[in-house]
This record gives C-alpha cells, structure tokens and sequence, in this order.
C-alpha cells in the first residue's frame, strides 16, 4: 500500500497493511538542536527528508492561517491585537487573505501526492482560536459574554474566507484531512461550556464542514488538553475526528474509543515515557494496542518530541512505533 492509500484505509476502519506511522507534530526546535549534538545529520528545514531519516511515513502540513503576512504582531503572547470592534474593522485589509501563502510548496506536494507517497493536510485557525489571536486570551474568553456582535462578525468572516481557502487549496490538491487549530481545552477539560460553542461556533463549523465532506477530506480538530468533555459537542457539529489526545492532561483513547467508536484519532501516546527507555515505551504500546486494534486510530506522540528524549530513544520510539502498527491488525 502506499502511504496515502493507508492513511484512508485505515481512516475507513478498514484493514491496511500497517497503521501510517507518523510524526504528525514533527520536533521541538530544541530536541533537534539536542540531536545534532548526538550525531543528526539531516537538515531539519527538510521535514519529508527527516521523515524518511528515521523511517517514518510522509506527510506534508500546510497551515494557512487567517492573520496575514502583513497584520502586526501582539504586543506580547497572548496579548491583544485589537480591543473593539472599530479596531478589528481598521485591521480587515490584514486579516483573512485571498492568496495560498505557499503555493509553490503545495503544488510540489501535490505531485508527490499524486504518486501516493504522502498523506496532505491542511489547518485552519478554528473558530475558538482565530478570536483569540485577535482579542488576546483574557479578553477572548470575556467577549463571549461582552462582545457577541464582535465575536459573530469575527467567524462569520472566517467562515467565507474558510471556504474560498478550501476552494483555492482543492483546486491544486485535495487534501487526505484537514485540522482546526483550536486549542479551546486544558488540562481540566473545554475553556467554554456547551452553551458558548452552541453559539458562536457551531454554526460556522456547519457552514464548512458539509463543503470538505463534499470533496473527501477528513475533518479532524487540533485541541491540547483533556477535549473529552466537548468530543460530542463536535460530532453535533459535524467533526470527525481530534488531535492529539494529550495524556498528561488525563485523556484515555481507550476509554474515548468505547464512548465514540466511529470517531477518528491520531495521537495519544504519552510522550512523557520517551525518555525512560525501551521497556517503558513498549508499555505505552500495549496501552493502545487495543484502540489500535479497533480501526480509526493513528498513534503519535500526543504533542511534539521534547528535548529529554535522546536521538537513541527515538530510534527505538521508531522502531516499535513500525511494529506495533504492523501488530495491531
């Protein structure tokens, strides 16, 4: 099978010839500088090549943000770009561009795609997230409750500029799955309640969600934190699947694969065992095994590779990674 082929399959609850494996994070900056110290070579700017270093199945992100190249910088992070509603209208010329800020770069990807040996994402800033980059992280979560003529106008905007984007991107290339970035739980579950969502984004999610289903993308949302809590909330709005099923923030994809059985996850390995060695990454393995086993899984490190984890441990990360995904059918 090739990668894409696996990446569909397996997606499809069907049968592959292995679970994808992949890095669906890539790296910290620091566990590559750590690893050229411990006799890396490859040049990490070269992500697909890195990939491939260690045995990995490809994949290429493409994430197109909202904020344009332009659009100054918050202050500080987490601090606000705009502080009313006038303010949000004098920065529209910055916000919500009508280019692909790397189409060079998705069409080479579209050729490898072509041949079936990478899977192709897209994100998006979601409709929790994109607000926030604009109001700063305090404000935001006030403006549900002070600013809902701003908030709305804020995603219904989004919403149209989603779905030219999707146009635009399709017309190079349909992708295999798309994230939100959403990031809208902690380590104690969802930052707003069910009532908020219902609000401000489900709505938006269901004006998009039915034009990437039309064209075959898998609709996946990117939440750090325990998201266990607002998984239905987001299959009410259409979503298929989450990332990255965080466990140091108590997130059990067994468990969620009992409560949800055809929804999609990638992730979930506890990357907080990488450092310990062989017999404690095996451990974690056999921890998901049987989600692995029930289809619609993809297992990766629940967020990107920290710097404690050796360029040894990672190999051997690797290597059990390709085992267990060939074990799981």
């Amino acid at each position: 099978m090739t990668t894409a082929e696996r990446f569909r399959t397996t997606m499809d609850f069907g049968k592959p010839d292995r679970i994808p494996c992949i890095e669906w994070a890539s790296w910290w900056d620091k566990t590559i500088d750590r690893w050229r110290g411990e006799g890396l070579e490859q040049d990490p700017r070269w992500t697909g090549e890195l990939f491939s270093s260690f045995g990995l199945d490809r994949h290429d992100q493409f994430w197109i943000s909202a904020i344009g190249p332009d659009c100054p910088p918050p202050p500080s992070h987490g601090a606000p770009r705009i502080r009313s509603a006038e303010e949000f209208r004098a920065l529209l010329p910055r916000l919500y561009p009508n280019r692909l800020p790397d189409r060079e770069g998705l069409e080479r990807a579209a050729e490898i795609r072509a041949k079936g040996d990478t899977i192709l994402w897209m994100t998006l800033d979601g409709f929790f997230w994109f607000p926030r980059d604009l109001l700063g992280i305090e404000p935001h979560l006030y403006a549900f409750y002070d600013e809902k003529d701003l908030m709305r106008e804020i995603n219904d905007r989004l919403a149209d500029w989603m779905l030219e984007t999707v146009e635009r991107v399709s017309s190079i290339c349909v992708p295999d799955f798309m994230t939100f970035a959403e990031d809208l739980s902690y380590n104690l579950g969802p930052m707003i309640s069910r009532e908020c969502f219902d609000e401000f984004l489900r709505p938006c999610y269901e004006r998009v969600v039915p034009e990437l289903k039309k064209r075959g993308i898998r609709v996946i949302v990117d939440s750090d934190g325990d998201i266990s809590e607002a998984i239905p909330w987001f299959i009410d709005a259409g979503i298929e699947g989450v990332l990255p099923l965080e466990r140091q923030a108590g997130v059990d994809v067994g468990a969620l694969r009992e409560r949800f059985p055809k929804f999609l996850f990638i992730g979930g390995f506890d990357k907080m065992v990488m450092p310990k060695g062989e017999e404690a990454m095996r451990a974690e393995f056999e921890r998901l095994l049987p989600a692995m086993r029930k289809g619609g899984f993809i297992p990766s490190v629940d967020h990107q590779t920290p710097p404690g984890v050796s360029l040894e441990n990672y190999r051997i990360y690797v290597s059990l990674l390709l085992e267990y995904c060939g074990k799981a059918l």
